[in-house]
């Protein structure tokens, strides 16, 4: 999905319809089927190969445009008031062939895109962006005159999302992002998806994060966009989040029996004394807590070259969290889709990042100051693994792609206990210090 797909960065190069969070299938990528991430996800995941992306006027920020700001929770949050958005009770049957969604997407935009309540459905044409487990992302374009065309993209969630993402929380903050300048302009809901402007970008690719023009600007922008204010509650909703897939991981029956075999080989009492312990040891950090857009991977990422506007791209897992967790699996993410924890930036590409982040004069950020993010980042890179972990087990279960949501489990598991010692080692040591200093 455009974006939805949310799943490990290998799953998009399936050439099955994915995730949400995450998949969408980048042309130049198609050619490695065998090795797919689930969370590149489905989608997150999904929508990362769509070169051609998607318009967002003038959404987007401009690489000069960018103001860096003290960092991350001490400044004043920046709510700006959306405007009113065209709601549908309608639904369309996702489950559909492309030719009998049609007439009914059709109407959907005539009835909440303004200024296309009059036009001829024969105006009308539409084609398949990306599909994936969470979502089916559609781009539908009217003829203005002879040669010019408009068009705005149809996401559609699919069966089961319930399962992993809060489309309420999701609802509630998209407008007040949009309004922000984040992401596509929202132009209307109904029942099962929202319609919205389609950005002209490309997507980013794992190895374009790690550039330095480009990582410094994603860091800039991250800054902004932890300063919106979303109305409700500011509670944090990572461990609410990880608990709740951890109970319905946990009991969970495959009719596969070596599905079953596998799954039996986890112990889920492990894991969760191993997230209470890893809670414990992050409280004390008092990390900031911010808007956090929790699914900060490539294929969310689109620039657009010519203009040189970075954007971020869907929110379906934004929630208020831990400004160090939102960096930290923005960093795990470097994984790509081969899924190859190796390209964890090391402590100077961090450094580089945190002071785009920290300051619009990066060069000024106080080594304290980074001292303090990295230790933050690093012990919330646990929770991102066991976060996504969690995922790929109840993916395992609910969804209809045939990929290895087990293996992906034992792959993001197996990552954080191999990270356990030196990133509990590093927290503790600066949690150490700061009572000796």
């Amino acid at each position: 999905m455009v974006s939805s797909v949310r799943g490990p960065a290998f799953l998009h190069h399936t050439s099955v319809p994915l995730r949400s969070h995450r998949i969408a299938s980048a042309p130049n990528r198609l050619e490695a089927p065998t090795r797919i991430a689930p969370r590149q996800r489905a989608s997150s995941r999904e929508r990362k190969d769509r070169p051609e992306a998607r318009d967002m006027g003038s959404d987007g920020r401009s690489w000069s445009g960018v103001a860096g700001g003290a960092g991350g929770g001490g400044e004043e949050k920046t709510r700006a008031a959306p405007a009113e958005v065209p709601t549908s009770a309608a639904a369309v049957d996702i489950s559909l062939p492309l030719p009998e969604m049609t007439p009914r997407v059709i109407d959907l935009c005539k009835e909440l895109v303004k200024g296309w309540s009059s036009l001829d459905s024969s105006c009308f044409s539409i084609s398949t962006v990306s599909g994936g487990i969470t979502n089916l992302l559609l781009k539908v374009s009217v003829k203005e005159g002879t040669d010019s065309q408009s068009s705005v993209t149809v996401r559609l969630y699919g069966p089961n999302t319930d399962l992993v993402i809060d489309r309420e929380r999701e609802l509630q903050a998209i407008p007040y992002l949009s309004a922000a300048g984040f992401g596509a302009r929202l132009l209307g809901v109904f029942e099962n998806g929202v319609v919205s402007s389609f950005i002209h970008a490309r997507t980013l690719t794992p190895s374009d994060m790690k550039e330095p023009r480009i990582a410094a600007e994603i860091a800039k922008q991250l800054q902004k966009f932890h300063q919106v204010d979303i109305p409700g509650s500011k509670e944090p909703q990572l461990w609410n989040d990880i608990f709740k897939f951890l109970k319905k991981a946990s009991v969970l029956k495959f009719e596969d029996n070596e599905k079953q075999k596998r799954y039996e080989t986890i112990s889920f009492r492990e894991i969760q004394d191993e997230v209470k312990e890893l809670k414990d040891l992050s409280d004390l950090l008092h990390a900031p807590v911010v808007f956090a857009h929790n699914d900060l991977l490539s294929g969310n990422l689109m620039l657009n070259d010519l203009e040189e506007k970075l954007y971020f791209i869907d929110f379906e897992y934004g929630s208020y969290s831990y400004r160090g967790y939102d960096i930290a699996n923005h960093f795990n993410e470097y994984a790509g889709f081969d899924c190859d924890y190796n390209l964890y930036p090391d402590k100077d590409a961090q450094y580089h990042f945190f002071r785009n982040y920290l300051s619009d004069r990066p060069s000024e950020v106080q080594e304290q100051n980074l001292d303090a993010l990295y230790t933050e980042t690093n012990t919330f890179r646990l929770a991102s693994h066991v976060y996504w972990a969690l995922w790929a087990l109840i993916q395992a279960r609910v969804s209809p792609i045939d990929f290895d949501y087990l293996g992906y489990f034992f792959l993001r598991y197996g990552e954080y206990k191999k990270q356990r010692e030196f990133c509990f080692s590093l927290t503790q040591g600066f949690l150490s210090s700061l009572r000796s200093g």
